[in-house]
């Protein structure tokens, strides 16, 4: 009987559940901690081997040193849990950001580089989005680089484990 893992973005936690038969292998349960939240089905990191990361024209990461980006990710990831994700600080935000783009080099495009300017001069982030668009990353209208930078952070912070072991029965609607 496998253990599926999945990922919950909106609270940053992963839970496991127990498949009785591999008929529900392609189900997505509901999150144990509030139904209204989705979940997304990962790969346990025992899992995984190699590099199988498939790089596309629209990831402004693509083709950076993964090395660079590991240090990168490591040293912000204590700045990123002190990071007030409901209500950050615009200048933190911003210093947080500009790491990023940094590490993009000339593939930033020039309105990511004006919203981090003006986030560190602590312009308030719901004017920027008001202005630049959605930060969104599954709004249609989200440039894609700015979806992928916020993508990038959301990854940035590690996930809390839930410890329980759910059946994938109880979950299923």
């Amino acid at each position: 009987m496998p253990i599926y893992e999945f990922y919950c973005p909106q609270n940053n936690t992963l839970y496991q559940f127990l498949a009785r038969s591999f008929a529900e292998r392609d189900q997505v349960p509901q999150c144990p901690d509030n139904a209204a939240f989705r979940l997304e089905k990962r790969v346990s990191q025992f899992a995984v081997i190699g590099k199988a990361r498939e790089e596309s024209e629209d990831d402004p990461f693509a083709g950076i040193d993964e090395g660079r980006m590991e240090n990168l990710m490591n040293e912000m990831e204590s700045e990123m849990s002190a990071l007030d994700t409901d209500h950050p600080d615009p200048r933190q935000l911003g210093r947080f950001m500009r790491k990023l783009t940094d590490v993009m080099g000339d593939k930033t495009p020039p309105e990511l580089r004006e919203v981090v300017r003006r986030l560190e001069s602590g312009e308030d982030p719901e004017k920027l989005e008001e202005q630049f668009g959605s930060f969104d990353e599954n709004s249609p209208e989200t440039d894609p680089v700015f979806a992928q930078v916020k993508k990038l952070i959301r990854s940035a912070r590690q996930p809390i484990r839930d410890p329980k072991l759910y059946d994938m029965r109880d979950w299923v609607k």
